[in-house]
């Protein structure tokens, strides 16, 4: 995912500050954010997304819910955490 600036300046707490060209318009007497803020928050909003990866990744490679459920009634939560969870965490390692 590539943030842009409005992402930043949201995150910033600013909201609700577009004009009718698109383009970020403040009130009077608002301070906007400067570029090395904006900058940081871009920075910071990239590192947590990308510290997520392998949380998208484990996601995506579970079977769906009710699968899992169905492991579970027939095979009991023991063996869902080892032939269901855990190969998939084994496969996308928390980082750290």
């Amino acid at each position: 995912m590539k943030y842009i600036t409005s992402d930043a300046v949201a995150a910033l707490g600013f909201v609700d500050f577009w004009g009718p060209d698109n383009n970020l318009k403040y009130p009077d007497g608002v301070t906007p954010p400067t570029e090395s803020a904006i900058n940081a928050k871009l920075a910071e909003l990239q590192a947590e997304y990308d510290a997520q990866e392998y949380a998208r990744s484990r996601q995506a490679e579970y079977p769906p819910l009710e699968e899992q459920l169905d492991h579970i009634y027939h095979n009991g939560v023991a063996s869902w955490k080892a032939n269901v969870v855990k190969p998939v965490k084994d496969k996308y390692p928390k980082p750290g």
